[in-house]
């Protein structure tokens, strides 16, 4: 089922749609023993599960499909497979997305990735929109972008990273996945300005739920997301007791994301982190509302 689908029915149920992330572990051993995390998370019923990407490599041999397999066919969960192009090019993604294919695969990420200096750079792809639009011309597939509610760090200014995003959408990007933020009001302006831009597609709130703060710390380093005074109380006041923060970053996690649905946010994507403890936790605080 393609993801478009997906919302179109639980917006006649009137619910937002509830995902999660997940990454392949980095051993090939740790892929195999893998099942017990995702049977946990599947047992809470996402409408699906992203799988990140990582650069370098054999693409085709790249873990991040070979999982999206085991959730699609063990579990009957929908994958989105994340796809980043800066180090691959136009053979090798197609080869993943044949895979894919092969595989009754239909929903894909698209994205630019990070530059990673040990891995050569291919020139085939520079934005995210160009491997939208290829995608979109190599098969019958959903592509899903990301965005950023406080302004990707790359981006010379909101109005130049909006009218990106726009190209994005216009590439045939269907559904959007923000970034992680603390603040629900960045994201409640940023939603507004896609309307005003004319991005009519979903836009799904990416929620972080935090477990430590070097964690945190190191996110909000890659990502730019700004954090609110009474989310440094939080961590300032439990940062040295463990269950303490555990318990109080989970406890601001279900808050904004009550405060999201109580405003009609097309769905709630949840950074798991491959920790069921977490998502099992933040599940049991919305239960009733998704």
């Amino acid at each position: 089922m393609k993801v478009t689908d997906i919302f179109e029915e639980k917006r006649k149920m009137g619910k937002p749609v509830l995902s999660f992330e997940i990454f392949p572990p980095k051993k090939a051993e740790a892929l195999k023993n893998i099942d017990a995390t995702l049977e946990r998370l599947c047992d809470l019923h996402p409408d699906f599960i992203s799988v990140t990407f990582g650069a370098g490599g054999s693409a085709v041999d790249n873990q991040t499909v070979e999982l999206a397999k085991k959730i699609k066919g063990n579990y009957g969960v929908e994958p989105i497979v994340h796809l980043t192009c800066l180090h691959y090019g136009k053979d090798e993604i197609g080869a993943i997305l044949d895979q894919l294919k092969e595989n009754g695969i239909e929903n894909v990420l698209a994205l630019r990735g990070d530059v990673n200096p040990n891995v050569p750079m291919k020139h085939d792809f520079k934005y995210a929109s160009e491997l939208t639009a290829y995608i979109k011309e190599y098969g019958d597939f959903h592509v899903s972008g990301a965005c950023y509610p406080e302004v990707h760090l790359e981006a010379p200014s909101a109005i130049m990273d909006i009218r990106n995003l726009k190209r994005k959408v216009d590439a045939g990007a269907s559904h959007l996945i923000s970034q992680l933020f603390f603040d629900n009001n960045a994201f409640y302006s940023f939603y507004e300005k896609t309307r005003i831009a004319g991005i009519d597609v979903p836009v799904e709130a990416g929620i972080m739920p935090v477990t430590n703060r070097a964690q945190i710390e190191r996110m909000v380093n890659i990502c730019g997301a700004k954090l609110p005074k009474k989310f440094e109380r939080v961590l300032q006041k439990y940062e040295d007791n463990k269950e303490a923060l555990f318990d109080a970053g989970m406890a601001y996690a279900i808050n904004q994301i009550v405060d999201l649905i109580a405003n009609d946010v097309d769905g709630i994507h949840i950074f798991t982190m491959n920790n069921p403890r977490v998502a099992g936790r933040i599940c049991d605080g919305i239960r009733h509302l998704v």
